[in-house]
């Protein structure tokens, strides 16, 4: 991926299903909404964003997360992160790209190493190609990976929902969740958080990289 050019950041959520990604990237954007409304010189506004998005591509995203739109067997998982790069090429450039422009800070459940996670648990011989489908992407200033396992997932995607989505089934979610844990090391702006703790002690790990990497004080 290419180094943000723009003004403002970008921050992006990584995880498992279940994972809770979303908790923190709501706390996240809470507590930085405060530092904008106390002091809007010296802290940037911010937006919240997700993927798949609101877009034509990410309704065809869902739909096949549901298991509602089905792909072949050879190239299937193949397609379906094929969708997924189609959807965040759009999400660039409709949403998250011209906010950056004006100075925003963007954070972003989900971005571009979910698409090789998930994609090269599927078929592992993908990886490559998921990797360059997504290289001419913006990289975030800093991406979040929530390292939880696949078995603390599940559980708690059974209490909070009574049904699970394509990806979520406990031996996929391993082979996820290895593929991430091979980014985190490849890419010094990804960094891994222990995600089984409290949500207030998470939270608190979180802040400590996003000051750090955002250079907040």
């Amino acid at each position: 991926m290419i180094k943000n050019p723009y003004k403002g950041k970008l921050i992006a959520f990584e995880g498992l299903d279940g994972s809770g990604q979303s908790t923190q990237v709501q706390k996240l954007t809470e507590h930085l909404k405060r530092l904008h409304k106390k002091d809007p010189e010296r802290f940037p506004p911010v937006y919240v964003t997700k993927e798949p998005s609101a877009g034509l591509y990410g309704g065809l995203v869902r739909e096949a997360l549901r298991e509602r739109l089905r792909h072949g067997p050879m190239y299937g998982a193949l397609a379906m992160q094929a969708l997924f790069v189609a959807d965040r090429a759009h999400h660039l450039d409709h949403e998250i790209i011209p906010l950056l422009e004006k100075g925003y800070t963007v954070v972003t459940d989900r971005y571009a190493y979910s698409t090789i996670a998930y994609g090269a648990a599927e078929r592992s011989e993908l990886w490559n190609c998921l990797v360059v489908m997504n290289e001419t992407f913006i990289e975030p200033n800093a991406t979040i990976f929530l390292d939880v396992s696949p078995e603390f997932c599940m559980e708690r995607m059974k209490i909070s929902r009574g049904h699970l989505e394509l990806y979520e089934k406990q031996e996929t979610l391993k082979k996820v969740l290895a593929n991430y844990r091979i980014l985190t090391k490849e890419d010094p702006h990804v960094f891994g958080v222990k995600g089984e703790k409290p949500i207030q002690s998470v939270f608190r790990d979180v802040l400590k990289i996003i000051k750090k990497e955002l250079k907040l004080s």
